[in-house]
């Protein structure tokens, strides 16, 4: 990655996103596009077509050695140990009391795991991991080597299958391939934060212009187009998919984050599983819940959630849905509210909304398995 001015860095594809006439704004150290044509419009482009985000901003980590199976069994959350070659993993780090230090994905290669982080806790993951590394596993972080481009929606498949010959019918969500895109090789996955159908490729950062232009050219009969990161917020969030610093931090564990389906209680010792077992045992006090809110007011991260007076959560991540055309929230309620149906009311700078308890994920127009 080349660096501007400062600290803050450019990804490969900095001036594709300047001359298709992106908003530009820092973002987790790197110039990141906001948006291009609109919010809306790439958002709908994602669930109704195909969109192409960078995400280069990511962080990748490789892990190897004769200790590193061993050594992200206790630093993350999922069952590493049941990962077959070429299949992805997604996980959480704890700390000792049970607060995520951030969500990720694990890759299992052949000769070593690759674990994919959130950019704005890029360093500190780093150190963590480092800080707790045995000698018998070696820790790498290669995120200034590579680009991540990422194709959603349902014509992904049918654009980028011109430019390879993987068979990416063959590759089951999270699941991966090696293979060439436009002839550089790369990490072909069925992967994204968005609920369509989906790839991220994880490639030398060399080839930027190259591998975009492949990319751009291979969707013009799809009309293709690009999304920024307003509409990746809104597409997760019609999906209940976390984001750390809003929905999860260190100061929520996974279990009341509602991601007990990653946590393996069984799996045997790991940062954070004795916190979580008498969690479970006395019972969970709050839990990350959806609501649909009243009208076409966000509910904003912040905002209070009420019952007859009474503040009983916080709502952490908020939208008017694009593609639902409702505004949703995800908040933390306090369990004894937390059933769907029960109707609530979020505090908005001081107006009331009515809101109540629906299941998530809120959308399941295109499910990704």
């Amino acid at each position: 990655m080349s660096t501007s001015s400062g600290l803050i860095k450019k990804t490969p594809f900095y001036d594709k996103h300047v001359a298709a006439g992106a908003k530009m704004a820092e973002f987790a150290g790197y110039y990141m596009p906001i948006r291009y044509d609109g919010d809306i419009i790439e958002h709908l482009r994602v669930r109704t077509n195909v969109g192409v985000f960078d995400v280069t901003h990511m962080g990748e980590f490789y892990v190897s050695g004769d200790g590193a199976m061993e050594f992200l069994q206790k630093m993350t959350v999922n069952d590493v140990s049941k990962l077959a070659l070429h299949q992805a993993q997604y996980s959480a780090m704890c700390k000792p009391d049970g607060g995520i230090v951030d969500d990720l994905i694990v890759y299992r290669y052949a000769d070593k795991f690759m674990l994919v982080v959130n950019a704005a806790n890029l360093e500190k993951d780093f150190n963590w991991l480092k800080s707790h590394c045995p000698a018998n596993a070696k820790l790498e972080n290669v995120s200034d080597n590579i680009a991540l481009l990422a194709l959603q929606g349902p014509n992904a498949m049918n654009v980028l299958q011109q430019l390879t010959t993987v068979n990416l019918s063959n590759i089951k969500f999270y699941w991966f391939d090696e293979g060439e895109v436009d002839g550089v090789h790369m990490t072909i996955s069925r992967t994204g934060y968005t609920g369509e159908i989906g790839y991220e490729l994880y490639f030398d950062e060399k080839y930027g212009d190259k591998i975009w232009n492949a990319v751009m050219k291979a969707g013009e009969k799809f009309n293709i187009g690009l999304a920024g990161l307003g509409a990746r917020d809104t597409l997760r969030l019609e999906m209940k998919y976390c984001l750390y610093g809003n929905d999860i931090d260190e100061t929520t564990h996974p279990l009341e984050a509602g991601l007990g389906w990653i946590t393996k209680l069984k799996k045997g010792d790991f940062n954070g599983r004795d916190v979580m077992l008498k969690a479970k045992e006395k019972g969970l006090t709050r839990l990350l819940i959806g609501l649909e809110v009243e009208g076409r007011i966000p509910a904003r991260h912040g905002y209070d959630v009420m019952k007859d007076g009474e503040k009983v959560g916080i709502i952490t991540s908020g939208t008017f849905s694009p593609t639902l055309q409702k505004a949703i929230a995800m908040a933390y309620v306090d369990t004894r509210f937390s059933e769907n149906g029960t109707s609530l009311t979020v505090n908005a700078r001081g107006r009331s909304l009515s809101a109540k308890v629906i299941p998530t994920p809120f959308y399941n127009g295109n499910p990704s398995k």
